[in-house]
């Protein structure tokens, strides 16, 4: 028999996590916890045991920015942000801090879903392949291990969200193709681009971030305008 998701919901909207909690009960193979508070929330995820993380960006006594640093201090566990539609500002910052996707409040819940379940296809996928020595890959100075999920730099392990490692992934595994924004965002992220979207686009600026240029200075992921993007081939 199949374990039940285990999700976690952050959220002061008492009516929503109550609307959600009926949600995943009528789909079925969920077990549903909910939290109304910054600080409560960081308290239960840090206890473990969740497959999934649901969190509000504005709660009471730790907002939800806060909240996600701390979570991530100690654990990986995916998270998806509510960000107020229409608010970029939100959603960047948010995968900037470590967020693996977000969703625009008021939400679809059958979209939640949809990315809970996208997210976690992508993290048993990761766990099937722990153990085969094709999931390693090797381009210049950089190394993945995709059973791990972790990311070398001549042997120096780069911190990496999930989000970010399947994006580079994406891209590693077509070093020296272009790959546009749309196939980054179904494979990496288990959906399609939507208009104005700017996920892929924030999740390829912290890579930049946290690789840095080839050892000969020269950019490690271009863009290609109009196209997508491009793992540099040393």
């Amino acid at each position: 028999m199949t374990s039940p998701t285990k999700v976690l919901m952050i959220d002061d909207d008492v009516s929503l996590t109550s609307l959600f909690e009926e949600f995943l009960q009528a789909e079925g193979g969920f077990e549903f916890a909910a939290r109304h508070d910054g600080e409560a929330g960081v308290a239960a995820a840090v206890e473990g045991g969740h497959d999934v993380i649901i969190l509000d960006v504005m709660m009471p006594k730790l907002n939800g920015f806060n909240a996600l640093k701390a979570i991530r201090e100690v654990s990986d566990t995916p998270i998806i942000m509510l960000t107020a539609r229409g608010d970029d500002l939100d959603r960047i910052l948010g995968l900037e801090i470590g967020a693996d996707d977000y969703v625009p409040k008021p939400c679809n819940l059958r979209e939640l879903v949809a990315r809970i379940r996208a997210i976690l296809r992508r993290v048993e996928k990761a766990a099937d392949s722990s153990d085969s020595e094709s999931s390693r890959l090797q381009v210049g100075d950089l190394r993945m291990e995709a059973g791990s999920q972790s990311v070398y730099l001549e042997n120096e392990l780069v911190n990496l969200t999930g989000a970010e490692y399947r994006v580079l992934e994406t891209l590693v595994e077509s070093a020296g193709e272009v790959v546009s924004k749309d196939a980054i965002a179904r494979q990496a992220l288990g959906r399609r681009i939507m208009p104005y979207d700017r996920s892929v686009d924030a999740h390829i600026a912290q890579l930049r971030k946290k690789l840095g240029p080839l050892p000969n200075g020269l950019q490690r992921i271009k863009t290609q305008r109009g196209r997508g993007y491009l793992y540099v081939v040393p």
